[in-house]
């Protein structure tokens, strides 16, 4: 199985590429796994919705290469792992930007009015993992980890047709989480190489 593991932090010494490190051991205990990394925060890929997207979407332009390249890299891969930290409870914006320009209709589902949505991604297997600064307590009560599931599980995977592997937390918010976090990306990244949830 080939896994795309998507970042976007660009201190390469924060805690976010740490769980990636622990994910990447965990993928590395499934013999025949093999992975790519790709930080946005360190990569040309312009995350910005610009003109041009916007012809795309409007059916009045072709992707160009940078989305090729990008939708070449995501068809290599078996199971796509969002892994980043949160940000106002939801993905940094470079991550979104990513979504909002690789993932067009035509490549990634059919929209077509008056018929269903064709989900054309229903190969690939996704996984969300958000590195958290507060207690689960607080996503639960506030509804936060609801509003997540709902955006990015079922509005991304679930409208590209997606099998969710699930969607997790990792919060290390004291000695006891960040140690804790480290284990579990390690056990996500087992998980995620066998296609479980």
């Amino acid at each position: 199985m080939h896994i795309l593991i998507v970042t976007a932090h660009p201190d390469t010494k924060a805690y976010t590429h740490a769980a990636i490190a622990r994910f990447v051991a965990g993928l590395e205990t499934v013999p025949g796994t093999t992975h790519e990394i790709l930080n946005l925060s360190q990569h040309p890929f312009d995350p910005r919705f610009g003109n041009h997207d916007n012809d795309v979407f409007n059916g009045r332009a072709k992707a160009g290469p940078d989305i090729l390249a990008e939708q070449e890299r995501v068809d290599r891969a078996d199971a796509l792992v969002l892994l980043f930290p949160v940000y106002w409870w939801s993905m940094p914006a470079a991550l979104k930007g990513w979504i909002d320009r690789v993932f067009i209709s035509g490549w990634a589902f059919v929209d077509t009015p008056g018929e269903k949505t064709v989900r054309l991604l229903g190969r690939l297997k996704g996984r969300i993992i958000g590195v958290g600064g507060v207690d689960l307590g607080t996503y639960e009560r506030r509804g936060y980890l609801d509003a997540m599931k709902a955006q990015l599980v079922q509005g991304i995977f679930g409208y590209c047709g997606m099998e969710s592997l699930g969607i997790d937390l990792i919060l290390p918010i004291d000695p006891d989480g960040a140690a804790k976090g480290l284990q579990d990306a390690f056990d996500l990244g087992r998980r995620t190489a066998l296609g479980t949830a």
